[in-house]
């Protein structure tokens, strides 16, 4: 499967002012890797008929290959955090959650559909309040 791998700066600066800020709308995943160490990814989640889900606009990243492994996840907002059990949706199921998604996103993440644009390359994952 196909990944895009962040640049440097992304990785490193921008994705922990997201997770600070909730700058457009994200929120900030914990996942647990497989040694019991947190991972903590800045997302932007969608709802799509009273549903939510979560969406890797990067493909197989570290944090998708966790929530398979673990699939209990976090959300955390300003508000506050809350536990989520997460499942893969397949993916003759990702069209109407990917579309949304990119509607919600807008110009932030047309450079990863244009780059990958099978469904396929994008997990996706509903979440069901734990």
């Amino acid at each position: 499967m196909a990944y895009l791998k962040p640049p440097w700066f992304t990785a490193k600066i921008f994705n922990k002012v997201a997770m600070a800020t909730g700058v457009s709308g994200c929120e900030t995943l914990t996942v647990t890797r497989r040694s019991g160490a947190h991972q903590q990814i800045p997302v932007i989640t969608v709802d799509v008929g009273g549903t939510k889900y979560l969406v890797s606009t990067r493909g197989e990243s570290q944090w998708v290959k966790n929530v398979r492994a673990t699939p209990t996840v976090i959300l955390t907002t300003q508000v506050g955090a809350v536990p989520y059990l997460s499942a893969e949706v397949p993916v003759d199921q990702r069209e109407p959650v990917l579309a949304a998604y990119r509607s919600k996103a807008g110009k932030t993440v047309e450079g990863y559909f244009r780059k990958l644009p099978n469904p396929a390359d994008h997990p996706v994952f509903t979440l069901t309040p734990a």
